[in-house]
């Protein structure tokens, strides 16, 4: 992890945010495809008085031509109804200086940058442009791949407009392998995110993570138990009959049920009794961190030693058996003490390239 000692200077989170809580909740559908759908959903919506934001994509980035690329700018006046009728607040994603000059002009609360936007500096900076000078709050999504550093240049540029209400959205990044989830979440991304930038609050889009309606609930617990504050989920009137994106979409009445069904942790407690116990079982994990940085000391002096006998003897850095011996031993050391394989494999081979780093500095190290 490379940290980036910097803060954005960005307005506080509780100090905005139309939920009046620790977490901000948006709700629509994929697509506004109807002024009627819109209004329907909206209506479903809105009696959820946890929700205060309603989503709606006006303009659809659509991988090939001839599919639903969205409605364009008479969508932007349903959500205008939506305003009015409902008491919601609206936001729509913009991915070019015309739809962001148009969801102004219409009076959109808050817009958002997808992720094929994110990962286009140029496109980035075009929205921040025409941002200069308004106060409109703006959440940016992460890319498409998991780049952090495209993330954190578009959450830049658009702080650099003068916009100080700012949020991340973790939506998950493409997964080649075509796991369980249609974008793999890679939590440790938006978490690294965040430790670089504690003061930006971080959104999570379960929906479009998980693809799939069956696989919300998970994504979103996991979400709030990592500390997001907050979710971005689609709903749909009919989601059955949805242009995009049918599959993940919940009907209101499903929203509310999964809502519901979620705990909503806070970020501290004000319990003595409580803080006292996290206070002493931090302390432990503290003193153990500490031994556990010194056994990684001297494991590394021992791989010196290895290194210099490998030299002084012309013997190869990379030794396939012993690797094998050692991931192989590891692991199963590492199941009988009810450790996860996944992660006993990545720590040793973290180990195992941080030893082949150090072995190879000493074979090429050349002698005064």
């Amino acid at each position: 992890m490379h940290i980036i000692k910097k803060e954005l200077e960005i307005l506080p989170f509780n100090d905005w945010n139309p939920n009046k809580s620790e977490h901000l909740l948006i709700a629509g559908p994929c697509g506004a495809e109807t002024e009627e759908q819109v209004m329907q959903t909206a209506e479903g919506i809105a009696k959820n008085k946890q929700i205060k934001v309603f989503r709606a994509g006006i303009w659809k980035p659509r991988t090939r031509p001839n599919s639903f690329e969205g409605v364009g700018e008479k969508g932007l006046r349903w959500l205008k109804r939506v305003q009015k009728e409902h008491g919601l607040l609206t936001t729509v994603e913009v991915a070019n200086k015309e739809h962001t000059e148009l969801a102004l002009k219409h009076g959109v609360d808050i817009l958002w940058i997808g992720a094929r936007t994110t990962v286009n500096p140029f496109s980035v900076q075009e929205i921040a442009d025409v941002l200069k000078g308004t106060d409109i709050p703006v959440m940016i999504k992460n890319p498409v791949h998991p780049d952090l550093q495209l993330w954190i240049g578009a959450i830049e540029r658009i702080q650099q407009a003068g916009i100080n209400k700012i949020i991340a959205i973790h939506r998950g990044f493409h997964d080649p392998h075509k796991g369980v989830y249609r974008n793999a979440p890679l939590w440790e991304i938006p978490i690294e995110l965040k430790t670089i930038f504690p003061n930006l609050p971080v959104v999570c889009d379960p929906s479009h993570i998980g693809g799939k309606r069956n696989l919300l609930k998970e994504i979103a617990q996991k979400s709030l138990d990592l500390g997001m504050q907050g979710l971005m989920i689609e709903s749909h009137i009919h989601p059955q009959q949805a242009l995009s994106d049918a599959q993940q979409q919940l009907t209101p009445d499903s929203l509310q049920q999964l809502l519901s069904e979620l705990l909503f942790r806070q970020t501290s407690s004000t319990d003595k009794k409580f803080n006292n116990k996290l206070h002493n079982l931090r302390n432990i994990i503290d003193e153990l961190d500490e031994e556990m940085m010194l056994l990684l000391q001297k494991r590394m002096e021992i791989i010196e030693q290895i290194g210099e006998y490998k030299k002084d003897n012309n013997v190869s850095i990379f030794q396939l058996d012993r690797w094998r011996e050692i991931l192989k031993s590891r692991i199963h050391s590492g199941i009988d003490k009810k450790l996860d394989k996944d992660f006993v494999e990545k720590f040793c081979q973290l180990l195992h390239e941080e030893s082949i780093r150090v072995q190879n500095e000493l074979m090429n190290k050349t002698e005064n």
